[in-house]
């Protein structure tokens, strides 16, 4: 008969769930020890799916808190994530009361990419969000844990010429963390997505831990189709969009990879953008040998992502799908709101090779 050893250790003493994972056929116990993570801007849950998949050696990461002030976010976080429904905080990130935190042996933040990106205004670490960043400076010099790992887009690097970037790992490196920054592209992870985006892995100085970033896991990248084909209709989350006759109209002119600016549209569809721009994802099909363009939580209509032959925007499943999520995560909240909580996600099948490899580094330390 298998037997199940629940001797977990995990640095504030919290006892996880059991998985069958966990359970040895030979010998009957497997020990398995837990370190325990919390989390700030956690979203719907992309990174923390992926923490929870990452393992080394029998060294695997538990969430013990989670932050977001998203209240649809959260309840998908509760929902898919294994962590007890209270511990994860639903307010906003200048109202969290740090002293009040237990303990974690690694803090993750992907802070508001919104004045990094490059299709926005780029008011850096001057915007609104740009200077969130330092609600994870502060829970590190709090909380000291053993490491962090952050994300934000690839124009946090280019921004106001690299100085906000030089200025955040500055700071990091500050609160007594040795960083490590990478630029991704996550399509060499197993993610059917073109997304560029910054991690930074930092370990406390006294561990003296020199961290290598995980080297690519494919080498041919996944297309939209295969990753699209064999969607069951009746998959959660996965509700069409009632799409405008117009806009079905324009969708008939646009061919793979092509845009409502680049497509031969008939004049009478044609947009008329008062500014002048001409956004590259408005209207913009997929092509279906290739990994998608990069999928947003923001943007109004015209940036839903569209398919490469049927002229309607991708479903709210799809579009998970294209972000690595499995179809067993549920997202909450409005069809709208989930399409955010999506686009703004860190894809998990990523984000567990790079915890992988912090994990691989801590063992290999032997900590």
């Amino acid at each position: 008969m298998k037997t199940i050893n629940t001797e977990f250790q995990i640095g504030i003493g919290f006892t996880p769930k059991v998985s069958d994972g966990d359970i040895d056929d030979t010998s009957g116990r497997h020990s398995v020890s837990y370190l325990g993570i919390g989390e700030l801007f956690a979203g719907a849950g992309g990174m923390a799916l992926g923490a929870s998949w990452a393992e080394h050696d029998g060294l695997k990461l538990q969430h013990v808190w989670a932050t977001d002030n998203n209240h649809d976010a959260c309840a998908s976080f509760r929902r898919n994530i294994d962590i007890p429904p209270h511990r994860v905080i639903c307010k906003d990130v200048e109202d969290l009361d740090f002293s009040q935190l237990d303990p974690i042996d690694g803090l993750v933040f992907g802070f508001p990419c919104n004045d990094f990106s490059v299709v926005g205004e780029q008011l850096g670490i001057r915007g609104r969000y740009g200077g969130l960043y330092t609600y994870g400076v502060k829970a590190l010099r709090r909380l000291r844990p053993m490491f962090f790992v952050a994300e934000n887009v690839s124009g946090l690097t280019s921004v106001n010429r690299s100085s906000d970037f030089q200025r955040i790992i500055s700071e990091l490196e500050g609160a007594g963390y040795d960083v490590s920054p990478k630029l991704y592209r996550f399509e060499e992870y197993g993610v059917p997505q073109k997304r560029r985006r910054i991690i930074i892995v930092g370990f406390r100085k006294d561990l003296q831990i020199t961290f290598k970033h995980p080297p690519p896991t494919c080498t041919l990248p996944i297309s939209v189709s295969d990753a699209l084909s064999d969607l069951p209709v009746d998959t959660p989350n996965n509700e069409r969009t009632s799409q405008n006759p117009r806009v079905v109209a324009r969708l008939k002119h646009i061919k793979p990879g092509q845009n409502a600016f680049t497509a031969d549209i008939p004049a009478e569809l044609q947009l008329n953008m008062r500014s002048g721009a001409r956004i590259s994802q408005i209207y913009r099909r997929l092509v279906a040998t290739e990994p998608s363009y990069t999928i947003t939580g923001s943007g109004g209509g015209g940036t839903h992502i569209y398919h490469w032959e049927e002229d309607r925007a991708l479903t709210n499943r799809e579009r998970a799908r294209l972000q690595s999520f499995p179809d067993s995560f549920v997202f909450e909240g409005s069809k709208e709101s989930i399409r955010k909580q999506i686009g703004m996600a860190v894809p998990p099948t990523a984000a567990k090779e790079i915890f992988g490899a912090v994990i691989k580094s801590i063992k290999d330390r032997g900590i």
